[in-house]
């Protein structure tokens, strides 16, 4: 099933996942992405991503260039926008990151924990109550290695509100939708 990869306006495969995580990563194979670009694949206004490095929620650049992590952060941050206000995304992000603008304090790298909550996104729709959630986020995480002890429960909590978040706006839109072909008959 065809899907816009969350949080971006690109096209991709939520079955194909893996196939999805690639195409990006191979974006940043000439050493990163100039803002226009970057606007462009995000949909987030250029100002908009200047704007956050300003605020701190993100690194500067480098010569100009910005890194997977950053795409990852900023494709992040437009996803959950919709959902929760800018103070709390960045609490939320706080909570595993430390400072926003330093990722020397990271517990994840944002694009492990980005291409983690793709993996559950593209799961979404299978995942039904508690234990299936519990099941899915504990194979997420499987393979992550806790750098200092309880990180790897942060990064847990961290993913149910994303994937919450991300549900939440999903479920929204499918009623708008809805109502539209509602009032359309």
């Amino acid at each position: 099933m065809e899907w816009t990869i969350p949080g971006t306006t690109i096209r991709g495969s939520r079955a194909e996942v893996e196939a999805s995580i690639r195409q990006i990563e191979g974006m940043f194979l000439g050493g990163g992405m100039i803002r226009s670009q970057l606007a462009s694949v995000s949909g987030v206004e250029a100002h908009d991503i200047q704007n956050w490095v300003k605020r701190g929620f993100l690194p500067n650049p480098v010569n100009k260039r910005y890194s997977i992590q950053q795409f990852s952060r900023i494709v992040t941050i437009n996803m959950l926008r919709t959902a929760m206000p800018m103070d709390r995304i960045c609490s939320l992000l706080t909570y595993v990151n430390g400072k926003l603008d330093d990722e020397s304090d990271d517990l994840i790298d944002d694009t492990v924990l980005y291409f983690m909550f793709l993996r559950l996104a593209a799961r979404a729709r299978h995942i039904g109550g508690k234990d299936s959630w519990d099941t899915a986020i504990a194979d997420i995480l499987s393979t992550y290695d806790e750098p200092i002890p309880g990180a790897k429960h942060r990064i847990d909590q961290v993913l149910r509100i994303m994937l919450t978040a991300w549900i939440g706006v999903q479920t929204i839109r499918r009623a708008e939708q809805m109502l539209s072909e509602l009032e359309e008959a």
